[in-house]
């Protein structure tokens, strides 16, 4: 039984040693982070090669010129209602109808006034966005510096901030024609509807 305890006593004795002797060496080494190091970006972003930039602009300059086309329409379209409008109210004129008062000269008169003040808000002149911007002074100094690429790349940024404005203008034009093309047609059959009602009246 004393053997026992002394053989115990004598294992937690070496026990306790080793573990002197395991703090001591832990504590002649550094610890060992536990963080990896971290690996440095490289902050310079290469440009894009010079056929990818000929191919973007060229691309843009179709969006723009498709653009342009849309605007044209838009004319064309402005003009049309310009003349429908004019016949209408010729049409009016020369049957005498508006001279006589009744709810549906009220209505032509009503639908002409809005409509031709919707034609004349598309008709007005709007401010056109255009790139690059000559009135700006600094251009040349700002650009002249650039590298071919850097040049192309800043120039087709300009133009989809051109496109971007000159869109909000057409589609305002495109929306104020629509409305008018919609009272336009309510004339229309407002005016067939007093021709018919009348040759009515005047019939019986």
């Amino acid at each position: 039984m004393t053997a026992t305890v002394f053989d115990t006593v004598s294992d937690i004795n070496e026990i306790n040693q080793i573990n002197h002797d395991i703090s001591n060496i832990s504590d002649h080494h550094h610890p060992i982070s536990s963080e990896h190091p971290k690996i440095e970006e490289n902050s310079n972003v290469s440009l894009p090669s010079s056929m990818t930039i000929q191919l973007t602009a060229q691309d843009i300059r179709d969006v723009m010129e498709q653009q342009k086309q849309q605007g044209y329409l838009l004319t064309t379209k402005l003009n049309i209602l310009f003349v429908v409008n004019g016949a209408l109210l010729t049409s009016l004129t020369i049957s005498r109808l508006i001279s006589y008062f009744s709810p549906f000269s009220i209505g032509e008169i009503i639908g002409f006034l809005v409509n031709f003040t919707l034609l004349i808000n598309a008709f007005l002149p709007r401010q056109v966005a255009v790139s690059p911007n000559l009135e700006d002074h600094k251009f040349l100094e700002r650009y002249l510096l650039l590298t071919p690429e850097e040049y192309q790349l800043k120039m087709m940024a300009n133009q989809i901030a051109t496109y971007n404005t000159n869109k909000q203008r057409l589609d305002d034009i495109s929306q104020t024609l629509t409305y008018a093309a919609y009272v336009t047609w309510i004339i229309a059959l407002i005016l067939l509807l007093h021709m018919v009602s009348s040759y009515f009246v005047s019939g019986i």
